[in-house]
């Protein structure tokens, strides 16, 4: 396991935050996961914590009682330190589909002019990679996903819009995802995912977590309106893989 300069800091009485160098890469993501893993099983035993990972960061809440913050930060510092040993962690990749008729993708003729990409090519790069969730967050259940290809990178939009609805996925700089609920954004909306990313009423609202993989697959205007129906009743399956850790 890795072991990188970390800095600890208070987030407030009851949080911590606990951050890496400032890059986006999935080695750094894959430390802060098994330091997690770490903590759960040896360190955080009998205590009620909820972490929170993204990016380069973690952020440790204990909502009960206050955080002596110089004494648990010598800890952390210590735990972080200490020969650990990697923990087998299950990856999971999801598979989505999306719709890219024009009438979801309100962007797409403009994010082919400013990319030089045709429609069909934007669709064939934005389906062929495999996506890192890095974070989780804005909305319940937007996942922030890193490592798509440069010919998309295009900046989010000068002036957001009122209204993005739900499914809508997006492009922004160096990320793309899917908008969980209807809500303001200044993303790049190129398709609609019929799968719902987050059900409150489900005991596990947002079924991806930080580290999965995404990968897209692109689906016709018919087949959308099936899955909706199917979302809409809970019996649409979303398609999981588990990859070798």
């Amino acid at each position: 396991m890795s072991t990188y300069d970390i800095s600890i800091r208070p987030f407030g009485i009851h949080s911590i935050l606990v951050e890496w160098p400032n890059r986006v890469e999935e080695a750094i993501l894959e430390d802060i996961l098994q330091f997690i893993q770490h903590l759960k099983n040896h360190c955080f035993e009998d205590e009620k914590w909820e972490m929170v990972p993204a990016y380069n960061s973690l952020t440790l809440i204990h909502r009960e009682k206050p955080i002596d913050f110089e004494n648990f930060k010598g800890k952390l510092l210590q735990w972080y330190a200490a020969d650990k040993k990697e923990v087998h962690r299950e990856k999971l990749l999801w598979r989505l589909p999306v719709c890219y008729d024009l009438e979801f993708g309100i962007d797409l003729e403009e994010v082919s002019k400013r990319s030089g990409q045709s429609i069909e090519r934007i669709i064939e790069l934005h389906t062929e990679h495999r996506y890192t969730v890095y974070g989780i967050g804005f909305l319940p259940g937007f996942m922030y996903l890193g490592g798509i290809p440069q010919a998309l990178e295009i900046p989010r939009k000068s002036k957001p819009r009122p209204k993005v609805p739900k499914g809508a996925v997006g492009l922004a700089g160096k990320q793309t995802g899917i908008y969980p609920q209807d809500s303001p954004g200044g993303w790049n909306i190129i398709g609609n995912c019929s799968v719902p990313m987050f059900d409150p009423k489900k005991s596990v609202p947002c079924f991806v977590n930080v580290g999965d993989k995404v990968q897209f697959y692109p689906i016709e205007r018919a087949e959308y309106d099936l899955h909706k129906i199917e979302g809409e009743v809970g019996i649409y399956k979303v398609e999981k893989i588990i990859l070798d850790a």
